[in-house]
């Protein structure tokens, strides 16, 4: 079962988001909180599996929550109304896995969620790319990944397989389906990939993947 903590500064957005999370057998509401500071201390308290955080709250915004919960046991989903473009860069260097709007279906509220608590990053693989050439082009320390360097020794063949399939934007039920592993072989690749890697999420693993080769092997 997985757990979620819904934080949104709207009584009525977090009944709607409650509502449709809890038609899914697979998901369990545990806890909502009405601003980013309440979000933090519930998540500390509960350790739910998934953090769905509106961006724009009162006391403590969705992101600096995401920031304080980047160590945390709890996957942070951020919820904006907003377009990408506008909050995505800060929201992903603060570790959150990926972005939801507002609007999305019910369909895509709940696989949203699943695909989180399976390791994967809630973008799809042409807003990966993007982001990754966003960063890039950002000076000095404004990216969030460590500066360019070569990839780690240890990584294995699979592992490097792994991170370039994450670096060109496939989810784990695509590689798992390219590389005839199963799902959770990925999803076990993917953190051995991130631990190596010294970063806190698939997107800035591709961007380290993309800066060290020049993208010359994502496909």
């Amino acid at each position: 079962m997985i757990s979620v903590l819904i934080a949104d500064d709207h009584g009525a957005v977090r009944a709607g988001i409650r509502m449709v999370l809890e038609t899914s057998p697979e998901i369990t509401v545990v806890g909502e909180a009405a601003d980013g500071r309440v979000a933090v201390s519930m998540a500390a308290a509960l350790s739910p599996d998934i953090v769905l955080m509106d961006v724009r709250m009162p006391h403590l915004d969705g992101i600096a929550a995401a920031r304080q919960l980047r160590d945390s046991p709890s996957t942070v989903l951020m919820l904006t109304s907003f377009g990408l473009d506008e909050v995505i860069l800060g929201a992903l260097k603060a570790g959150a896995a990926g972005f939801l709007l507002k609007n999305a279906s019910a369909e895509e509220l709940i696989d949203a969620v699943v695909r989180a608590a399976a390791g994967d990053t809630v973008l799809s693989g042409e807003v990966t790319a993007s982001v990754v050439a966003m960063l890039s082009t950002l000076p000095g320390d404004a990216g969030s990944a460590p500066p360019v360097e070569a990839l780690p020794d240890d990584l294995t063949e699979r592992e490097l397989e792994v991170l370039e399939g994450v670096a060109a934007g496939k989810n784990n039920r695509t590689l798992a389906r390219e590389l005839g592993i199963a799902e959770a072989t990925v999803k076990t690749h993917v953190s051995r990939v991130l631990t190596k890697l010294g970063v806190q999420s698939r997107v800035q693993a591709a961007l380290r993947y993309t800066s060290a080769t020049g993208g010359s092997g994502a496909s």
